[in-house]
């Protein structure tokens, strides 16, 4: 045995005198703030707007798919497939980037129920847009910050603090002279 570890001899106790650590025992944390309180503060995740772009593009493209092969399944000639196609496709775009310009479009505010749960950036955006729509609706400024009433408030205490502080320690010193 080295370092008065373990047993002087495992004779006659049944071990064999193997030693080894207690991981069950649990070590003392460090003693500073287990979290740092800035990062309690609620962000928003920001969606990507690259991938949401691509995404629109996209579904533009399954449409335009779409007829093409229909198209192509009723035997009309390669050319006039090419003008339906492009044709879709110009007023797919337009009607998608009059929605964008427009604010509120007819087909484009879906919101949060026609996505799937793998559509992370669309539900993003989603869950901004109705996050905005219930700040106006309940009259919340754009610069509110959660909990800004308690820290208020506690302004106003330590203020009050400070004043009568100020005005005990006025008063001792008129006294004193």
């Amino acid at each position: 045995m080295s370092s008065n570890v373990g047993l002087s001899t495992p004779r006659g106790s049944g071990t064999s005198g193997h030693v080894q650590r207690n991981l069950s025992s649990l070590r003392p944390r460090d003693t500073f703030a287990p979290y740092p309180t800035s990062e309690l503060k609620h962000r928003q995740r920001q969606p990507n707007a690259e991938i949401l772009e691509h995404d629109r593009l996209r579904q533009i493209e399954v449409q335009v798919f779409d007829l093409r092969d229909k198209l192509e399944d009723e035997g009309v000639d390669e050319d006039e497939i090419e003008e339906q196609t492009e044709a879709l496709r110009r007023k797919l775009l337009n009607h998608a980037d009059g929605d964008e310009a427009g604010g509120k479009g007819g087909g484009g505010d879906r919101g949060k129920r026609g996505l799937k749960v793998h559509q992370v950036h669309e539900l993003a955006k989603a869950k901004i847009e109705e996050s905005e729509r219930l700040r106006k609706a309940l009259g919340i400024r754009d610069d509110y910050e959660e909990g800004s009433h308690w820290k208020r408030g506690e302004e106003r205490l330590r203020d009050g603090l400070t004043a009568e502080a100020k005005k005990d320690d006025g008063g001792a010193r008129k006294e004193r002279y």
